[in-house]
């Protein structure tokens, strides 16, 4: 029993090289001291709290999600289901390959599973929920693109399967699924309540269950411990400054890039079965 423990621990953090700066280790783990860790963990986490409760209580009210949905199981949506199951799957291969299992915590790798469970699923009101919180996560995937950390990856082809994971699920994936519309559709860009609610699970997740497994793995998960070499915001209070721009790249980044999407994809697009489906993507204010 004792070595199948030290074996899955080994799988999981085992092979996380700490002598790589911002990677992990006991200086990463105190780069900043624990009452200061403490009070920014108490404070975004009834930040989080507060956002999902307030944000949840005003859609409970006026959810506005679709009350019919096209039934149908394209082709192509099980193609690239299909397509980002084998990826996630060689990437889930590298992480138990070279001992680093715990990185599938990163949002990036949640993100990736969140599409898989929509290219899967039958379209619901569910599968409505999962996408519209799923949509505003999708300034993780283009950050990883613009600001790829690649020092960590020396098995072959583990530097492609990143690119092409990311590309995936950030160029390919919801740009199909706004496509084909039906239970894939976005709320009104007046609408923040979805924004508000995507804003707290990031906080929730962030300081809590990701911060807890990196602290006591000392393993870097998404910067939690320590700052990236290349932040812009380096310094004692990196943390401190998410309760700027992550509002800003939550709250705006998605709407940009729907827009941007159905204005590219919109003459391209052919009625759905649902009823009033015209075909036609257009933005409501």
């Amino acid at each position: 029993m004792g070595y199948s423990v030290r074996t899955v621990l080994d799988w999981a953090y085992g092979g996380v090289d700490h002598s790589i700066p911002g990677n992990g280790g006991q200086e990463c783990s105190d780069f900043i001291g624990g009452t200061q860790r403490i009070v920014e963990t108490i404070f975004f986490m009834v930040l989080g709290s507060a956002l999902l409760y307030f944000g949840y209580k005003s859609i409970a009210r006026d959810p506005g999600l679709p009350s019919k949905y096209d039934r149908t199981d394209p082709t192509i949506k099980r193609v690239l289901l299909v397509m980002l199951c084998m990826t996630f799957g060689i990437e889930t291969g590298f992480k138990f390959a070279s001992g680093e299992v715990i990185y599938l915590l990163n949002p990036c790798h949640l993100v990736t599973m969140v599409q898989i469970y929509l290219l899967a699923a039958p379209p619901s009101q569910s599968s409505t929920v999962v996408f519209r919180l799923g949509m505003h996560w999708g300034h993780g995937p283009i950050l990883a693109l613009l600001f790829p950390v690649l020092n960590t990856r020396l098995l072959p082809f583990e530097p492609e399967v990143y690119y092409i994971q990311h590309v995936l699920i950030y160029f390919v994936v919801p740009p199909y699924l706004l496509w084909m519309g039906g239970a894939y559709t976005v709320e009104r860009v007046s609408d923040l309540r979805w924004s508000i609610i995507s804003l707290g699970i990031q906080y929730t997740y962030h300081f809590g269950p990701l911060q807890l497994f990196a602290y006591l793995t000392q393993v870097n998960l998404n910067n939690m411990l320590c700052p990236a070499i290349s932040d812009p915001f380096h310094g004692q209070y990196w943390r401190c400054w998410s309760l700027f721009h992550q509002p800003v790249l939550t709250f705006c980044h998605n709407k940009i890039y729907t827009a941007l999407v159905m204005a590219i994809l919109s003459p391209f697009r052919k009625p759905s079965k649902v009823n009033g489906d015209t075909g036609k993507l257009e933005i409501i204010c």
